[in-house]
């Protein structure tokens, strides 16, 4: 008999984080020889320390050996909490504590792990249009170039004449790599190609930095008004979002507000702007968004860059500039975007979040405010605080860097149950409106493209030259799109939205930057790939559950990983093998009657699935008959039938 498991619904339900007001059910099961006199409920305040205790009533026996305890709480505010159960008992005093997989077990102690529990504000919604889609990022100056050449252009910026080369990776005569080198990839280019977008099933863009800076990344903005010449003007970017919502797509900005350039118009250290920055003068406007220890020359820095002096954000200059009636935030959203993505989300301050969303909610309640934070947002900690990232104040949801580590992992020679664990913690921290718009990446501007980091030679520290001299071999390639296709089959049928870096989906290599941001390979791209991933958008569109589903674990082991996704339409089993060998997968029971189309199904229940592949088993949520079977084996990645 199970003591308490957070997950499972006849110990507390609902699952995971609840909103505001919302009705908890707790429930325990004790052996009645430990004679139990009383259970308490103990619930810490994550951010007062306070710990309030409930006492839990008899509920009666559900066998002759055990009798069970419960209790209903819905009077608890928003924030995080932290929870175990005591018990008086005639062996003394003991406690439930949490276990791996949220098993309780008994303990002498209150010093163990205790459940998390997150309640969200009552009145949090997130977007209505992106769960169930695809996101795309684009690093805006390698996607592609309309040809059309452009005026106004820094004359010391490298204009590259030929589009299939690596990026510009050597220093300059004074030891420094300036990413100063443009391939030219322009709004137009992007405008023209929302066509192919559409193909791959994306309906929301999520553009690297666009306004005017100096370097190709521009995350060192010069000018949060403009964009940037090399990209076009700002007529462009409105064709590019017109252009997009005819198609049913949306575009989010990159907002980059912990820092600017030092070459911009707000700092203005190399004179390049007419009036005067705070490097300039004390009497700037903008004397106040930095901070000076030694003005002009001495000041703090994002990660000690000297180029990227960090803002103020609560100077109430800076923040009404940014998130004023007529700020930046909401100057870009009328010219049609519909959210931005925050770039180091844990280094700005809580009060500047949640103005930022003010600012878009009150231009558009249906729009997405997205953070960058690599591991577990509800309980990330930052300049000795915890964030309140997800109570329904600040952020919409996050880039889901658990999820990819999780699914690296795992292909990695990981358990396939540690990295549905890995999962299942995410789900159970986050709240729903979270999780349905969820970023589920696995290749970001900021890491190795994909394939290299699965099949290629580990880095290990060695530097640019050695990168920019290695590539995956003829064998390394081959085993590489198979394991794309594996990581991506589990991104795309994990709860959230699958968020694809541009050309991943064409099989780009590459490590770090600057190799990780080539141009995106037009004519060249590895088209069974391509076609994988069209199939996979075609299988979120065709399932129900993969839209706003819930999640189950079913089956992992080893190499192997399993998991349903479910709601009141449909349900879709997916089993993924990792290993070099084939697998016999016992299906649950209500799949049995399915038709493998690729592979077979053996005995009713076994489900054959060869070495690095995976499977897709698709039922009506009555579980009385089979709608479709789909099978995916590496021999056979464009003939994913079943999906139209």
């Amino acid at each position: 008999m199970r003591i308490f498991n957070s997950r499972d619904n006849e110990c507390k339900s609902p699952f995971g984080s609840v909103r505001e007001g919302e009705n908890i059910h707790f429930k325990i099961t004790i052996p009645r020889y430990l004679g139990c006199s009383s259970a308490i409920l103990a619930l810490k305040d994550d951010l007062s320390g306070d710990t309030v205790s409930y006492s839990m009533f008899w509920c009666g026996m559900p066998d002759e050996n055990n009798e069970q305890w419960e209790l209903d709480l819905s009077n608890i505010s928003t924030g995080l909490y932290w929870y175990h159960f005591s018990l008086d008992t005639k062996q003394g005093r003991k406690y439930i504590m949490r276990g791996w997989g949220g098993e309780g077990y008994f303990s002498h102690t209150n010093n163990d792990p205790r459940y998390q529990l997150l309640c969200y504000d009552k009145d949090f919604q997130t977007p209505s249009w992106l769960p169930g889609g695809i996101m795309y990022q684009i690093f805006p100056d390698r996607f592609y170039f309309s040809g059309e050449k452009k005026e106004g252009i820094y004359p010391d910026k490298k204009l590259h004449d030929e589009w299939y080369k690596i990026p510009d990776w050597r220093p300059d005569e004074n030891g420094i790599v300036t990413n100063s080198d443009f391939f030219q990839g322009d709004l137009k280019g992007i405008t023209e190609k929302l066509d192919y977008l559409q193909e791959l099933g994306v309906n929301c863009i999520y553009l690297n930095p666009i306004f005017e800076a100096y370097s190709n990344h521009r995350y060192d903005t010069g000018d949060y008004e403009k964009i940037d010449p090399v990209l076009g003007t700002e007529e462009d970017f409105k064709e590019l979002c017109s252009e997009a919502k005819k198609r049913g797509m949306y575009i989010i900005n990159d907002g980059v507000f912990s820092h600017t350039g030092s070459d911009s118009k707000y700092f203005n250290r190399q004179g390049r702007y007419p009036q005067n920055g705070a490097y300039n003068s004390k009497n700037s406007p903008y004397y106040t968004w930095y901070k000076f220890m030694d003005w002009p020359n001495i000041y703090h820095s994002w990660w000690g860059f000297d180029t990227l002096p960090e803002v103020e954000e609560l100077s109430y200059s800076f923040d009404r500039y940014i998130n004023g009636e007529n700020g930046i935030i909401r100057k870009w959203m009328k010219c049609g975007n519909s959210g931005w993505r925050l770039d180091v989300a844990d280094e700005l301050p809580d009060p500047f979040i949640q103005h930022i969303r003010e600012a878009i909610k009150a231009e558009n309640p249906d729009a997405l405010l997205l953070g960058e934070v690599w591991e577990d947002a509800s309980i990330k900690e930052s300049y000795s605080s915890r964030r309140r990232f997800l109570y329904g104040k600040q952020l919409d949801s996050v880039m889901n860097y658990p999820f990819r580590d999780a699914i690296l992992g795992f292909l990695d020679c990981g358990d396939g149950r540690d990295m549905v664990e890995m999962i299942t913690c995410i789900l159970e921290n986050y709240p729903r409106p979270v999780i349905r718009c969820l970023m589920n990446l696995l290749g970001t501007h900021d890491t190795e493209r994909v394939i290299t980091l699965l099949a290629g030679e580990r880095q290990n520290g060695r530097g640019r030259e050695w990168q920019a001299n290695t590539s995956l071999t003829p064998s390394q390639r081959e085993y590489g799109l198979k394991r794309m296709r594996l990581a991506s089959g589990i991104q795309f049928t994990l709860p959230g939205v699958p968020c694809i870096y541009y050309g991943d989906e064409a099989g780009v290599e590459g490590y770090k930057d600057p190799f990780n941001r080539a141009p995106f390979p037009w004519g060249k791209e590895d088209k069974g790939l391509t076609e994988w991933y069209k199939q996979l958008a075609k299988l979120r569109s065709y399932c129900s559950c993969l839209k706003d589903g819930d999640f189950k674990e079913f089956g992992s082991y080893e190499r192997t990983m399993g998991y349903i996704r479910y709601d009141d339409t449909d349900e879709l089993l997916c089993v993924f093998n990792a290993a070099n060998f084939p697998i016999d997968f016992i299906v649950p029971k209500e799949f049995e009657d399915g038709e493998a189309l690729l592979g077979t199904i053996l005995n009713g229940r076994d489900l054959e699935i060869p070495a690095n592949s995976c499977a897709f088993v698709k039922i009506s949520a009555d579980k009385k008959h089979i709608s479709d079977c789909l099978l995916y084996t590496s021999d056979a990645a464009d003939d994913l039938i079943g999906v139209d």
